[in-house]
């Protein structure tokens, strides 16, 4: 499959969004939060024939699904990013050599970034708004599951494009198939950074394929550790959030972590999630402490591969451990690199956690739920990168830009 011309219109799109102004971008972001409310009706019924192909009790069935609430959302996020200052243009550094030559380290687009996701229609808008805020055409490799939305979304976004006399190749959405993939993967000369949001395979396969870079997000195996001092009240409010809020995002938990000395406290960690039907894998001691506590259909022992899984779903792994050096070595071995907390009171504990856990986000006390660019205050994001090159954690505004230098000087020659 040739799509180099598509490529290349969206490279050509992306050198004139360079002629646009701030405030001309910002408004056509508010444009398609308008017409994305306006037009509500139309993006649940190409929704509703997506879900019509998965099952309900599928966990990717809750990503793949828009309410008027969630385009509510979208349309809310739009904005917030078009109220946002741009870093294009921002000086990093500037400097002046002793010959009178002036360097300026300056933020600019990277110019076409293209996008690789799942069952994620709302991932449509989100990349489409940072990507224009940021000077940056977008091109969009949805999955099969989620075609009708994304044809749906991008024709929205297109129409108003052409409506304010922009290049709609400015947004481009590739065929939801197997071969548009391997020609994103290939798209050298024309693609400047390739970002995939979804599994763990997924990312994998990106990686090992790709021709052009890629910056590698999503795949989150999130850990909890309750530590000897942690407060149970605390323990049991962060637990059932990270674990039950949004059971398909990549901030979800997937392991428990209890120092042995509070397994009297486990059933009331995990108590609330009974109500939520959350499958509990345990280890043989937090079997023990759980048995008679929590409900016996939801609870499991654990195997091996309970441990280093992303569940997705509404299961949950428990690990018990003597030590706190004994979490860090099941977190250093198991995790991802995404988002990773500690429950307690004991300030030297929460030191050392935040001093030895490699990994973008590190929380003490407070739910893995925030992983997110929009409750960092970053307004939408484009994905949590797990890699430690260029951007780590929420890739907003400025992780969607590069920079260049621009050197001023009045006749200077070098010897």
């Amino acid at each position: 499959m040739n799509l180099n011309p598509i490529f290349e219109s969206a490279r050509e799109a992306g050198r004139k969004l360079n002629l646009l102004s701030a405030e001309k971008k910002d408004a056509v972001l508010r444009a398609v939060a308008d017409e994305a409310e306006a037009r509500t009706e139309e993006l649940l019924a190409a929704n509703r024939r997506d879900l019509e192909r998965m099952d309900p009790a599928d966990p990717m069935y809750d990503r793949l699904k828009l309410t008027a609430a969630r385009i509510a959302g979208i349309a809310a996020d739009m904005r917030n990013v078009a109220s946002l200052p741009s870093p294009l243009g921002e000086v990093l550094g500037r400097t002046t050599r002793p010959n009178g030559m002036t360097i300026e380290k300056v933020r600019v687009p990277f110019g076409v970034v293209g996008v690789i996701y799942e069952a994620r229609p709302n991932v449509s808008f989100d990349v489409f708004g940072l990507c224009f805020k940021t000077g940056n055409a977008s091109v969009l490799k949805g999955g099969h599951d989620a075609r009708c939305s994304n044809e749906a979304i991008v024709g929205l976004i297109r129409g108003v494009l052409s409506r304010e006399g922009i290049d709609p190749a400015a947004a481009t959405l590739l065929p939801a198939d197997r071969e548009a993939t391997a020609a994103l993967l290939g798209a050298q000369g024309y693609v400047d950074l390739l970002i995939p949001r979804g599994s763990s395979s997924l990312i994998r396969y990106v990686r090992e394929n790709a021709r052009i870079p890629v910056i590698e997000t999503g795949a989150g195996i999130c850990h909890t550790y309750f530590d000897r001092a942690g407060d149970t009240e605390k323990g049991a409010r962060i637990v059932c959030n990270a674990k039950t809020r949004r059971v398909s995002v990549c901030n979800a938990l997937d392991c428990l972590i209890v120092h042995a000395d509070r397994l009297g406290d486990l059933p009331a960690l995990c108590g609330a999630m009974a109500d939520r039907n959350v499958i509990v894998y345990a280890d043989p001691r937090a079997y023990d402490a759980l048995e008679g506590h929590y409900p016996g259909r939801l609870l499991e022992h654990a195997t091996q591969e309970s441990f280093g899984t992303e569940f997705l779903d509404y299961k949950m792994a428990v690990r018990t451990v003597d030590s706190l050096e004994e979490a860090l070595e099941h977190i250093g071995r198991y995790s991802s690199g995404h988002s990773e907390a500690i429950v307690t009171e004991d300030g030297e504990a929460a030191r050392e956690f935040r001093l030895r856990v490699d990994a973008a986000c590190v929380y003490v006390n407070v739910s893995t739920a925030f992983t997110d660019g929009a409750q960092f205050g970053l307004g939408a994001e484009i994905g949590i990168s797990t890699q430690k090159l260029h951007a780590r954690g929420p890739m907003a505004l400025a992780e969607l830009t590069s920079y260049k230098y621009l050197i001023t000087g009045d006749g200077q020659t070098r010897e």
